[in-house]
Formats: structure tokens, sequence, C-alpha cells
């Protein structure tokens, strides 16, 4: 290969890996007008579904960028009779009329979560998110770079200068920041000697077997996000892609069709095993977020188990947080000290998540259970609600849940105070979190003094003056003669 050099070619921000959350971070970026760079050392988006549980606040930040339809469209629909968790021994052997009449449909779920405007009709498999996220990414500005590697990189007080190796040759780039978004494998992380914490690997090694197979004869009107398949001859997972013939199956056996018609119940079932992706369930998460100015998202930062759904959304959240803070310092108007604030406020957010993670791996039912049962086996292992862990965390704390006034109701959560999302109220067929822009603004239910940003002035807004971050955070929360002084300290970044 021979060394292209591009010395006049800085780039405000260079992401690498180009999975769901580097891709996110483009899109984000692009939404506080950054165009990034992301490097991918794969041909393309992977077709392999992984993740599929896409959680409330993720939807949310989808719909800050006009995605929330888009990824709507793609996703599977389960809003009528359809289950989430079930445990079978078989498919075949499933009586899935009489489980849907015991348990809570995703339609249900829909009216009973007020704290959100967001809403996934179904599981969103991560590979299709990845086609949402780099069309819009690209249309956006960004440029996403395919079959390119990094091999390394040097920080200097400037900027960081990366050399990749592509289609092209070798090149050697600059950029202002890096964020490395190149999955728990990752080389960044470890280039940079940033050390994890945590259990490390976990269970044996599994195989994630996608396969393409007609289930109506045996799933009919009903229909399931996951089923956990108990069979003696072949336990495992078999988790919904589309709801009607594609399929994956979580196994620790060596995968063949036949294997996968016995977790079925049907061993004359037509099937074509499409791709196997093997993987280990790991925990961890990175003892620094930051080294100078290259940031750790996603998986480079903290590899979460898959139980609770909370790896994914909380990589997304990651780059959703970090891209306001880069646009607000790359444009001057913010101190570079912004910066330092995306470790302190992720990292417990991550660690929460491990934790809530790890606890829910000892008993299912504290997850996928409902009702009070489930909330007592939570109250008992110290566990918290799901919907906390997505979208109930706050800032600002020693950790991700100090002074929380729930543990349980989310919606106890989001009350207004400095460190939380800003409450979700309905303004006409808006939202309140839809009029959060790319500046900070303020809400209130009382005109003010023009404080120099926005102002929505809501009707019965009972939560206070507050002032919010890009992010949808609440910076500050006060009287209104101290509102001026709030917003010269925050917007600057001190």
């Amino acid at each position: 290969m021979t060394e292209t050099v591009f010395p006049q070619e800085v780039h405000d921000v260079l992401v690498v890996g180009g999975g769901s959350v580097g891709l996110s971070a483009a899109v984000f970026l692009a939404r506080h007008g950054v165009r990034a760079l992301v490097v991918e050392r794969e041909s393309g988006p992977r077709a392999h579904p992984r993740a599929t549980g896409i959680g409330p606040r993720t939807i949310e930040l989808l719909r800050e960028v006009g995605l929330e339809q888009a990824v709507n469209e793609v996703a599977v629909d389960m809003t009528g009779a359809t289950l989430g968790k079930i445990t079978v021994d078989t498919i075949a052997g499933a009586d899935l009329a009489t489980l849907a009449a015991d348990l809570p449909t995703r339609r249900q779920a829909f009216d009973t979560m007020t704290y959100s405007p967001a809403r996934l009709r179904g599981v969103c498999p991560q590979n299709r998110l990845d086609r949402v996220l780099l069309d819009a990414a690209r249309e956006r500005g960004a440029h996403v770079a395919y079959d390119t590697e990094l091999l390394s990189l040097e920080q200097d007080a400037d900027g960081v200068t990366a050399v990749v190796s592509g289609p092209d040759g070798t090149r050697t780039l600059r950029a202002r920041y890096v964020i490395a978004a190149d999955g728990v494998r990752g080389q960044v992380r470890r280039t940079l000697g940033i050390g994890v914490t945590g259990p490390g690997p976990l269970g044996p090694e599994l195989h994630n077997v996608m396969f393409h197979a007609d289930l109506s004869h045996l799933t009919g009107e009903y229909g399931f996000a996951l089923a956990e398949i108990t069979t003696p001859e072949a336990p495992g997972m078999v988790m919904a892609i589309d709801g009607t013939t594609e399929w994956v199956f979580h196994t620790g056996q060596e995968p063949d069709p036949d294997l996968v018609r016995t977790a079925i119940g049907d061993p004359g079932l037509k099937l074509e095993i499409v791709s196997v992706l093997g993987w280990r369930a790991r925990g961890q998460v990175a003892d620094r977020f930051r080294d100078g100015r290259v940031f750790l998202a996603g998986d480079a930062a903290h590899a979460v188990p898959p139980t609770g759904a909370f790896g994914l959304n909380t990589g997304v959240a990651d780059a959703h947080n970090l891209a306001w803070k880069l646009a607000r310092v790359l444009s001057g108007r913010s101190d570079a000290a912004l910066l330092d604030t995306y470790h302190d406020e992720r990292r417990p957010v991550a660690l929460l998540a491990l934790e809530q993670s790890l606890l829910r791996m000892r008993d299912l039912r504290m997850h996928f259970g409902h009702g009070p049962e489930a909330a007592r086996l939570r109250a008992e292992a110290g566990a918290v609600n799901a919907p906390i862990v997505h979208v109930g965390y706050r800032y600002g704390g020693a950790s991700a849940v100090e002074g929380l006034p729930s543990t349980e109701d989310v919606t106890l959560c989001l009350d207004g105070s400095p460190g939380s999302r800003l409450p979700h109220v309905w303004i006409g067929e808006r939202s309140s979190l839809d009029l959060v822009g790319p500046d900070f603004s303020v809400f209130t239910g009382t005109p003010v003094p023009d404080p120099g940003v926005p102002v929505h002035v809501v009707e019965g807004w009972p939560y206070g003056t507050v002032l919010v971050r890009p992010d949808g955070f609440v910076a500050w929360r006060g009287e209104d003669d101290a509102l001026a002084a709030a917003v010269r300290t925050y917007t600057a970044g001190a």
C-alpha cells in the first residue's frame, strides 16, 4: 500500500466504528452542525441482527432527529396480540393463546407509558436500525468510510493524528477530536491504556444463529419477542426478527438445522441457517471515558450483558450526551472544560446499566415479570425498574440513582430536578421534549425576563423555572431573578 498524507484535511470529529453508536454519533453531531468522518473496518453494515430491544430514551433521541417514524417502519409490529418474553418447552408445544390472556400486550404497555412521547411498535433488530442511521448520517453530511481500519493514533495539543488503511491505501488524517465506538475488542481503548472494572467474561461461548423459517402455522395470530426454550435436547432462546420468517436462536450447542428444529418442536420444518455469530456475554466498564481529545462510547466504554437491553441504549445515549458538548466547544460557545462532564455523567450511568443487568441475570422475573411480585423481587435484590435505567437516572451525583424519589415509578423521578431528563408534557400535539432545540432553553409556567436563550411558557407547567440543556436534561432550577446568571454560567460550560 502507498501512504497518502492530507496535511490540510482536518476533521472536526473522527468516529472510529460504524456500528449503531458510531452512526448515532454522526447523526447527533450533524444536528448540531458538525460533520463527522466515520471509519469502519467492516465492508458495510452488519447483516446479522444483534440487539433488538430499543428503549424509550433511544426512541426519544431518534424522534429528536426526525427518525422515529423511519425506525418504526422497519421495526416488527408488536402492537397487537404479541407477547414479550415467554418460557416454553418448544414453540410447537406453546399455548400462545393462553399466554396472551395472562400477559399484557405491547399496546397495554403503550397505554401506561405516560412519561414519554416516544413509541416503537415492536422490536427493531440492530441491523435494521443501522441502515436507518447510515442513510440519515450520509444525508446530513457525514462521511462514512467502510473497509477502513484504524492503524494508529497520536494526540498533541491541537488534535489527533490517525493513520487508517482503506481501499485507496494508507492515509494520515487529522481530527480535532475522536470518538472511539469500535466495540468491546476495539483498538482505541487498548492503545490508550485504559483499564476496565467489572467481572469480565460471563458464562460460556454462545452461537447467535440467524435462520429463515415460516412459523406462522405454530404462532397463528399471536407472536412473541423472545421465547426461552427449555427442552433438554435444545435449550436456548428464540428471538423474533420479523416475527414471521426471520428468527435468531441463541444456543450453547454446535448449531445445525436439526438442533433448531428440535427447539422449534417441528422435526419436518423447512428452514435455512443464514449466518452464525459467536458471542459471549461480558460485564465491564472502562475506568476512564476520556483521554485528552479521545472519548470512548458504546461497547468501547462499557460491555453490558443483554439481559435488560441496557447496553445498546446506553451507548446511543453516550453519543447523544457527547455530541452537543463537542459542538459547543468546537464552535467556541463553551469552555473546553465542558468535555470533562462526559466521563463524570456517563460512567455512573454505565455502571448502573451493568449492575442492573447482572442482577437480572440471577432472576429473569425481575425484568420480565409484571406487577407487585416483580417489584418485590427487585426491591429484595436492590434492583430498579427498567424505565429508570433507560430514562430515569440523574447526572451530578456519586451514582446515577442517588437521591431518586422512587426506584420503581419513573414518573416520580422525572420531576424537573437538576440532572434529570426534562418532564414530558403534551403541549397541543407536541411534547415538551419536542421543544428542546440545539441550544439551551428555558421552560416555565409564567413569563420571565429575556435570558438570552429560547423561552417556552407552558400553561399549567408544575415544575418551576428550569434551564434545559441541548440534550434535554435539566441544568438548573430556581427563582426567576437568578435565571440570567444561571444561563451565563451553564452556557459557558463552567
